[in-house]
């Protein structure tokens, strides 16, 4: 695929929406930053919701608090947040003030995976960014990169691309979120069903996840 450079960010109104359907919109879009010379990224294919309302696994359910202040930002920016000494990057939804995202669960890895193997000290593609500490890891996207606003930081592209919504249509799963245990009940996870870099368990799809949207692409 082309660099992401030559690629328009997404608007802002494409993320001031409801946040499931952000989440699902989200699947197959690119995903990439500038770090030190390179672009660095993929093709989403797994997403969770997390929303404002009624969501006892979401951040935004304390209420607005210093760490969590990003969560409530401008729609299309990023809420990023450490956990086990690793980070978890979020797209923020919904009109500015809500407190409401979409976590990155895993990418496709597509740019800069050399230096993602080097990160992640791993030449498997499937250990790079599958799962979102791995991504976060793989990405070096950290609290540094709290509240940057995607849709305008030249050193983000977050994209959509015709080829690949056009497989991503008949391919979607929603399924329970996965390691949460308040509201686990939603079905607030977004799956690229058959992709091989899905985390979470292989029963989750209806095709053997083998599958790579770069290769369905390079076929259709």
């Amino acid at each position: 695929m082309s660099s992401p450079d030559t690629k328009q960010s997404l608007p802002r109104r494409f993320y001031a929406r409801a946040t499931a359907d952000v989440a699902r919109g989200l699947l197959g879009c690119g995903y990439a930053v500038f770090r030190d010379g390179q672009w660095i990224g993929g093709l989403i294919v797994e997403t969770e919701a997390y929303l404002s309302h009624r969501d006892a696994a979401s951040h935004s359910a304390r209420g607005r608090t210093p760490s969590n202040a990003a969560m409530f930002g401008p729609p299309g920016s990023l809420y990023v947040y450490p956990i086990h000494a690793k980070h978890c990057s979020n797209l923020v939804t919904e009109p500015e003030g809500i407190g409401a995202a979409v976590l990155i669960r895993a990418i496709e890895p597509v740019w800069g995976c050399d230096r993602m193997q080097t990160l992640r000290r791993t030449d498997d593609p499937r250990r790079l960014t599958r799962g979102p500490a791995m991504l976060c890891q793989a990405m070096t996207l950290d609290r540094r990169d709290d509240g940057v606003d995607v849709v305008s930081d030249p050193s983000w592209r977050v994209w959509s691309d015709d080829r690949i919504q056009g497989i991503i249509e008949s391919r979607v799963i929603t399924t329970r979120r996965i390691g949460i245990r308040r509201s686990a009940d939603r079905k607030l996870r977004f799956v690229v069903d058959g992709n091989r870099f899905v985390s979470g368990k292989a029963g989750d799809h209806r095709r053997p996840p083998r599958e790579s949207l770069l290769e369905l692409a390079a076929n259709r």
